[in-house]
């Protein structure tokens, strides 16, 4: 009966440590990170990097002067290396996800490179204009990387019936040896 007792009170304390853990965490978590209806991720292999757009008008369309601005400033972050970036090899697989909200008004996905633009800054497309879906699969990485080594990721949230986007998203993708 003692044994039992022991057991018992041993199984307790492992609940109370246990649920106190889970309970910090769940605080220190919420504390932590902050729910963004705009939110794109890009998967490479095993890993992934979620971010919010680089370019963003509160959620009304980007006008043309909002647009060189973004363009200003997307270029400027590539310089600085401040972009979400992630390594790849060319057997990886890649995929762009995005947040519900953003999968309703429609989106799509191309990187400035890959095989059928012969690796020199053409256009892949990693999702066609989609709406109502947030994956766009996982595709070859070697497909849609260019050959300079770093590979712009471009994600844009918007109506495909407009020329004003509602959300842009930008990812660098460094090719690394196998």
């Amino acid at each position: 009966m003692s044994l039992n007792s022991r057991v018992i009170a041993a199984l307790g304390a492992v609940v109370v440590v246990g649920a106190a853990t889970v309970g910090t965490s769940v605080a220190i978590a919420s504390d932590q990170t902050e729910h963004s209806s705009h939110r794109a991720t890009l998967t490479v292999g095993n890993s992934s990097i979620a971010a919010d757009p680089l370019c963003f008008n509160g959620g009304s369309a980007i006008t043309e002067d909002l647009q060189q601005e973004c363009q200003d400033k997307a270029t400027q972050a590539l310089k600085d290396g401040t972009l979400p970036t992630s390594d790849v090899v060319v057997s990886d697989r890649i995929g762009v996800g995005v947040t519900p909200n953003v999968g309703d008004t429609g989106w799509w996905a191309f990187t400035n490179g890959g095989a059928s633009a012969g690796g020199q800054g053409g256009r892949y497309s990693l999702m066609n204009y989609a709406k109502g879906t947030t994956f766009s699969g996982s595709q070859s990485a070697g497909k849609a990387l260019n050959g300079s080594g770093k590979t712009l990721v471009t994600v844009v949230e918007g109506d495909k019936n407009s020329d004003n986007p509602i959300a842009v998203w930008y990812f660098q993708l460094n090719t690394q040896d196998s």
